[in-house]
């Protein structure tokens, strides 16, 4: 190759990385600027709650069981059966127990007898005594024989207690032999209705280690209770006398209510978590509502109306590093405008939840003319998907970002460039 070509191509190849270079200049040049996702903050109304699961059921609720062992021989009630407070509502067969009763009844005629013989040998003793001693003062007999009817006068006095207390066991006897025939009759303890029947005719049930149960009766179903499980990190915002609303699903489209009766103390630990059971009355006049539901419970504890909210995901967003220099500069104007919200203060839902009076110092990232720029506020309640901006220089109709993606360093995350409108 002759040094003429050899410039030739030299020359050529210095063009074409001068022509690479800029047309990388003019592709950076023409890069866009950040993209940002925003959401408006605007006036309305929040309610901060805590929801809650729960089960349904009677306020008093009476498990009736059986003192005594046998077969179950008839049965006077069923379930929903209507019963009234000392009705019989089961017996079990009751020939074992008259058996007992019977054989007791005996044992008691038995002692009283001895009882009778016994008195009877204490007086002939007492007055062979009365004898003997008036013959031993003539010196008609001696003084041992004396001393023998004195002795055998105390031993019948003796025997006679004796019976007597055999005859009071054999009528402690009786009456638990009537106590125990008695408890064949089963009846309801109180009024109300039958929700539960565990046995059926002929099964026989053992009473030797618990009281078996026979039937469950709840005393009042138009008044029930709803028990649930409240976690400890939302128990401190419910009080008693709280009203309360929640839904079965048996009746997904109304809404029911209710009162706070009781918070209990004591805690229930399933899978480390806490929680507690908050008790609420409810009325069921048209007895709807049945035991055993499960109640999606709402507690509201705070509610505002017309305040400045913003959405919860302004308050979560992070800027990326490149919004971060870029709004270096325009911190102390943002920072400087009049602030504007409602005033009040009190907790937020979930993780971001404070105590009631202290507002949360917060940033967000607010659009203005020169871009995006942070805007420190205090915030208020929250009902999980608006916050209140108790103060702030906030007004309504400004844009908040919620998400944002440079193009200087690439995507550091979030959705697709695609996807996002340029700001």
């Amino acid at each position: 190759m002759t040094r003429r070509r050899w410039y030739t191509l030299a020359a050529i190849l210095a063009l074409a990385a001068a022509g690479m270079g800029l047309w990388r200049w003019r592709a950076g040049a023409r890069k866009p600027g950040p993209q940002i996702e925003t959401a408006q903050v605007d006036r309305g109304r929040i309610v901060a709650k805590v929801t809650a699961t729960g089960t349904l059921s009677a306020i008093v609720t009476v498990q009736v069981g059986s003192q005594v062992s046998g077969s179950i021989q008839a049965l006077y009630a069923d379930f929903n059966s209507q019963v009234k407070k000392g009705q019989l509502i089961a017996k079990i067969d009751p020939q074992l127990f008259q058996a007992s009763v019977d054989q007791a009844r005996a044992n008691y005629v038995a002692a009283q007898g001895n009882l009778a013989k016994s008195k009877a040998q204490a007086v002939d003793a007492r007055r062979q005594y009365v004898r003997n001693k008036s013959l031993a003062e003539q010196k008609f007999i001696a003084q041992a024989d004396l001393d023998t009817s004195e002795a055998n006068a105390a031993v019948a006095d003796a025997q006679v207690n004796a019976s007597l207390g055999a005859v009071e066991q054999a009528r402690a006897a009786l009456h638990q032999a009537d106590v125990n025939l008695a408890y064949t009759s089963i009846r309801s303890p109180t009024n109300g209705i039958v929700i539960s029947r565990s046995v059926d005719v002929g099964q026989t049930v053992a009473a030797s280690l618990q009281a078996p149960t026979i039937f469950v009766i709840a005393e009042d179903l138009s008044k029930m209770q709803v028990d649930t499980s409240v976690a400890e990190s939302d128990v401190g915002r419910l009080q008693p006398a709280m009203g309360v609303t929640f839904a079965v699903d048996a009746y997904p489209s109304e809404v029911f209510r209710g009162q706070v009766r009781q918070i209990r103390n004591a805690p229930q630990t399933v899978q480390n978590v806490v929680t507690y059971d908050a008790v609420i009355d409810v009325s069921n006049p048209e007895l709807k509502l049945r035991p055993g539901m499960t109640a999606n419970v709402t507690f509201v504890y705070a509610e505002k109306e017309d305040v400045l909210r913003v959405p919860n995901a302004g308050l979560r967003f992070r800027p990326p590093a490149d919004m971060l220099a870029s709004s270096s500069g325009r911190q102390g104007t943002a920072a400087a405008r009049p602030g504007a919200g409602g005033g009040g203060a009190g907790k937020r839902q979930g993780t971001a939840a404070r105590a009631p009076g202290t507002p949360d110092q917060r940033t967000l990232w607010v659009v203005r003319e020169g871009g995006p720029a942070p805007v420190h506020v205090k915030t208020g309640i929250s009902d999980g998907t608006f916050t209140e901006v108790a103060e702030g220089a906030l007004q309504p109709g400004d844009k908040v970002v919620t998400d944002a993606q440079g193009t200087s360093s690439g995507p550091p995350g979030g959705m697709p460039a695609s996807m996002r409108r340029p700001f």
